[in-house]
């Protein structure tokens, strides 16, 4: 009886030499190149060059090895007569294992300073033909794409007395072509310009964590890891319940807002808009101005931090009720007080690989939506002031606050501010009326005065309407995009108020 053949190919050699002394035991004949196959040889392991069975050389640096028929024909070959009989023939033998992993192109790319030219030398094309083979293949060959998958195959082999399941040698080529398609997606994604949409698109991760449900209990959900970094700049959970599929989201959107500011900052996110937003000289007192905007929406919300927790901010938010807390980290002492509470989520993350995404993705029924994430950057103070009267200084820092926040609310979306936290917001309604009015109302409601408040709004005020009751609560200078045709109108009622009004000319609709 012919020896079963195992082709061996691995940049990854962890624990390679494991899994060949087990083949080797069970009278597999192991075919090996490169680097692979020096370490097996170097660990007395018997194993034949790629080039002993083509019969061909190595070419072109190493490019070309394993692309020949002496290799593939084993790999895809049926096992009826028609396709053992043309193997025969040519005096080719079957492959029953394939274990390749492939070139780390992510890795690559991810370096500091990576020419395109290295990146290029990392885009494997021996290692995926083989694999793709494997995994179509899959109802007479198993391929092992990952070390993680060798305990399995020899527990697989053992229990089944040399025999691999179906479902085993299906759930790995399902495996190669999830790997595949990330690594496809990867090559795609660095080889575009980024200034152009790409002509194709594919959105590929690898399973993070399992949640108990989606946005509802009937909803299933999990936690998808796109790239090498870790979701939401290397989160870790430190205390509490499980994460829901809320949560995660609300903590993008909190940390989306405290990556703008560099002073120390708070954000109180529920239902992924900020009730609140406060910045300081101190984290403790970043915390009481984000709270002081609007305490009842607070309750069971998440916190956001940018700087570490000390005992001061874990005491002054102990007595509420909170989904989550983030932080760069937890002194010993807060996270002692914070603890005490065993359903509360204390969880940290690394604000240098913090980053909003570079896409938005909208779902469609058999389609999507795909546009660049709002990271726009845009220096108020360049522009155009369109009122009579210019904003002091104090208000164009108030200006600056509340452009930063009220990009993150959703649309309609109205936004009193001073310049170190916000004041009132009025968030996703169907009416910018609406908006402000409960704006104005969640500020009485927190005892906070509107007189000498700027207001941020994501787009341009259709109607002079907007501007008076802007003005009747209090505020004195006004940050819009601009655009309407009734502009004259709107600056003409902003004249008539004295309030100071800013066009950025860049609008901000979150729907």
């Amino acid at each position: 009886m012919a020896k079963k053949r195992a082709i061996l190919s691995v940049y990854n050699k962890s624990k390679i030499e494991v899994l060949a002394h087990f083949l080797v035991k069970n009278d597999f004949e192991i075919v090996s190149s490169g680097g692979t196959y020096q370490l097996l040889s170097g660990e007395n392991i018997p194993v034949k060059k790629v080039s002993d069975i083509t019969g061909f050389p190595e070419i072109l640096d190493g490019r070309v090895k394993t692309l020949h028929p002496a290799i593939h024909g084993g790999i895809l070959a049926r096992r009826d007569k028609k396709h053992i009989d043309q193997l025969k023939d040519l005096d080719l033998s079957l492959v029953d294992l394939v274990c390749v992993n492939l070139y780390p192109f992510e890795e690559t790319i991810a370096q500091p300073g990576v020419t395109t030219e290295q990146a290029i030398e990392k885009i494997d094309i021996g290692g995926p033909t083989m694999i793709r083979a494997a995994a179509k293949n899959f109802q007479y060959v198993t391929v092992l794409s990952d070390p993680a998958q060798y305990d399995q195959y020899i527990n697989e082999y053992t229990i089944n007395n040399g025999e691999i399941s179906t479902e085993f040698r299906k759930a790995c080529a399902q495996k190669v072509f999830a790997i595949m398609s990330r690594y496809d997606g990867a090559i795609a994604q660095y080889l575009t310009d980024g200034v152009t949409m790409p002509e194709s698109f594919t959105v590929s991760g690898t399973i993070k964590q399992n949640l108990r449900y989606g946005e509802n209990p009937h909803q299933i959900a999990a936690l998808y890891q796109t790239g090498l970094n870790e979701p939401l700049g290397g989160l870790k959970q430190l205390h509490g319940k499980e994460l829901s599929f809320n949560n995660i989201l609300d903590l993008q959107a909190a940390l989306n807002i405290n990556s703008q500011f560099s002073e120390p900052s708070c954000t109180i996110i529920k239902h992924n808009n900020p009730c609140g937003v406060g910045c300081s000289t101190t984290l403790a007192d970043a915390q009481k101005r984000a709270r002081s905007t609007d305490e009842v929406s607070a309750f069971g919300g998440i916190i956001a931090f940018n700087r570490s927790v000390d005992l001061q901010v874990a005491e002054d938010i102990a007595p509420y009720f909170t989904e989550c807390i983030i932080a760069p980290a937890f002194n010993d002492d807060a996270f002692e007080k914070l603890s005490k509470k065993k359903n509360m989520r204390l969880l940290t993350y690394d604000s240098s690989k913090f980053k909003m995404p570079l896409w938005d993705i909208k779902q469609l029924s058999d389609g999507f939506l795909l546009q660049s994430t709002d990271t726009i950057s845009v220096d108020i103070r360049k522009s155009t002031v369109v009122t009579k009267r210019k904003p002091s200084e104090e208000e164009w820092k108030a200006l600056e606050f509340v452009w930063k926040v009220m990009r993150h609310v959703k649309s309609n979306a109205i936004v009193f501010a001073s310049a170190n936290q916000t004041l009132g917001v009025g968030a996703g309604q169907m009416s910018r009326v609406d908006s402000t009015e409960i704006a104005i109302r969640k500020a009485q409601n927190a005892q906070l005065s509107l007189a000498g408040s700027v207001v941020g709004s994501y787009a341009f005020f259709p109607f002079k309407d907007s501007i008076e009751a802007l003005a009747k609560a209090g505020a004195r200078a006004i940050v819009q995009p601009g655009g309407s045709v009734r502009d004259e109108e709107v600056i003409e009622a902003a004249d008539s108020a004295d309030i100071a009004m800013v066009f950025t000319g860049v609008r901000h609709f979150k729907h």
